[in-house]
């Protein structure tokens, strides 16, 4: 089946304007994920340990799963929001409506998955900083701060994709299912031979004159 607008998207074919495209709400979105996912594992990766005994040791109360699982989330953020900013360029492109259908239901899963990765990442750092001792010199604070701070800004970027692909998922829903034909708002209903046919009125049956014939006529006698 090959359509055009549909899931909320342009026509298929249609020239590309990047002024447009950079204005879209799902672009938009995507880049503030794609910032938001560097300064997290930027953040951790760079600040989030202190070397003791020649040994590195994870700022978030000495758990190194809290490290390893800010950098992971970040990481894996990275490139999924550069992925869905790429398919956000081919998106106009996709002719078919079930590739542009796979798409956004990929797109709501990802993203709805990861705004709750997000929300588990945000309290995980969180809990494990309250319960951790200042570094010495307050070396790496900000930083780890920081990925606390962008990880709960995340929560809301990545939300904002699922709820704009739902959007665009039941976009293509109702126009899947929308009637091909418009009502008649006199609520009549009525059919024409032909064009500006004109009514014709029947006083009476078109054999009825041939029938009053046939009963006037009488047999020949012989």
């Amino acid at each position: 089946m090959e359509g055009s607008g549909a899931y909320g998207g342009g026509k298929a074919g249609a020239p590309f304007d990047p002024i447009v495209f950079i204005q879209r709400p799902q672009v938009i979105l995507r880049a503030l994920c794609l910032l938001f996912a560097i300064i997290v594992f930027g953040c951790i990766s760079s600040k989030g340990y202190v070397t003791e005994s020649g040994k590195e040791t994870c700022l978030y109360n000495r758990d190194a799963n809290a490290c390893n699982y800010g950098v992971g989330i970040g990481v894996l953020a990275f490139l999924g929001s550069f992925c869905f900013l790429a398919g956000e360029y081919l998106f106009e492109q996709m002719s078919s409506v079930k590739t542009r259908k796979h798409y956004v239901l990929l797109d709501l899963g990802f993203s709805g998955l990861w705004a709750f990765l997000y929300f588990i990442g945000f309290c995980y750092l969180t809990n494990a900083w309250n319960k951790s001792e200042t570094p010495p010199n307050g070396a790496g604070v900000n930083n780890v701060q920081g990925a606390i701070a962008f990880s709960f800004f995340s929560i809301f970027t990545w939300a904002g994709c699922a709820w704009s692909a739902f959007q665009r998922f039941k976009q293509g829903t109702d126009a899947a299912f929308a009637p091909t034909y418009e009502a008649d708002p006199t609520g009549e209903q009525g059919y024409t031979s032909y064009p500006d046919a004109a009514d014709v009125t029947y006083q009476e049956p078109p054999f009825a004159q041939q029938q009053r014939s046939l009963g006037d006529f009488q047999a020949p006698a012989y």
